[in-house]
């Protein structure tokens, strides 16, 4: 398994994406892990992912699909958007992100 450090992932995760048949990848801030990097062909894979996990992430990814399909989500370039414009916003307020539970 390969391991990368966020700056690493950040400046290439364009190239780790296309890269189908990686590995997966242990992203790690300060030399610990905190994440894993893991490619995905297709939709089973991604079911197969959500089986694994806790069910809260699985509620929380289903009830997104839903919205999804109901005509309620946004499109991808209205959301970076929309993420940008947040962390113009916090800077020019001189906010910090929110703190993680």
């Amino acid at each position: 398994m390969k391991t990368a450090s966020i700056a690493q992932v950040k400046a290439r995760l364009d190239s780790y994406l296309k890269d189908r048949d990686a590995t997966p990848m242990v992203v790690t801030r300060n030399g610990k892990p905190v994440a894993v990097l893991l490619a995905v062909n297709d939709d089973g894979d991604v079911k197969g992912l959500l089986a694994s996990k806790p069910r809260k992430l699985a509620e929380i990814l289903e009830a997104a699909d839903r919205r999804i399909d109901e005509g309620a989500g946004i499109p991808h370039d209205e959301f970076w958007q929309r993420v940008e414009a947040s962390q113009r916003s916090r800077k020019a307020n001189g906010k910090k992100r929110p703190a993680k539970r």
